[in-house]
């Protein structure tokens, strides 16, 4: 079994899912008192907040660049960024280290792609919902046509991320929020499924809430990391 580094803390709410689900997977297809070999470097997250409602993204870089160099140093043979918006920086921790880089993006198309749909609802951040380098994969590289909500919507589901979730808190009207954004979605943008683009979604939404598939990057981007880490 090959050892993970995680880049996490960002938030550590959904950071402990990730350790949860890793371990969880792994006894699951190695039984036993088997669990995952894992280096976890977490961030104090209110310096990488800072920096990205700020638009330093070259300072969070260059802290992402600093961690993904230690964990190589101790001994990490595959890296996960633990975190949908800080993907945004995936390509330059990659060039920084020789080990490769477990992209949530690329992870959760494939598993879009297999659920035979092709036009999801992206919840996440506003950074990962209103820029790029996350949907630009999405379409570029593996044709999907994301949908993002409206500027009203976007505003609701940032809030939650950061005020609640990010904090722990997770509540009924914002759960139901979140559903009725999907509902309006699916009647006015015709989306034909959900991507919980941001990890700490997971603590809010699920499968279990909608009649069309949704996609939980969080558990995607932990299954994709095991089926690496076992070759």
């Amino acid at each position: 079994m090959k050892t993970l580094g995680l880049i996490g803390g960002m938030s550590w709410e959904s950071t402990a899912i990730y350790y949860r689900l890793l371990n969880e997977i792994v006894r699951e297809r190695l039984g036993g008192l088997h669990s995952a070999k894992l280096l976890l470097w977490s961030f104090d997250f209110a310096e990488i907040a800072e920096r990205q409602h700020g638009g330093d993204w070259e300072g969070a870089g260059a802290l992402l660049v600093e961690a993904a160099r230690k964990l190589e140093a101790a001994g990490t043979e595959g890296l996960l960024i633990c975190t949908n918006t800080m993907h945004k920086l995936a390509d330059a921790v990659q060039a920084a280290v020789s080990i490769p880089l477990i992209h949530i993006a690329d992870a959760t198309a494939v598993a879009v792609r297999l659920a035979g749909v092709n036009r999801p609802a992206l919840l996440a951040t506003r950074f990962t919902m209103e820029q790029d380098f996350y949907k630009g994969k999405l379409i570029e590289k593996h044709g999907l046509q994301p949908v993002v909500p409206d500027e009203t919507g976007r505003d609701m589901v940032h809030r939650v991320i950061y005020d609640e979730l990010c904090q722990g808190i997770v509540r009924e009207g914002s759960k139901a929020a979140y559903i009725d954004e999907i509902v309006r979605m699916r009647r006015d943008q015709k989306i034909d499924s959900v991507i919980m683009g941001c990890t700490e979604i997971t603590m809010l939404i699920g499968q279990e809430d909608f009649d069309i598939p949704v996609f939980d990057t969080t558990r995607i981007h932990a299954e994709a990391a095991v089926a690496f880490a076992l070759g």
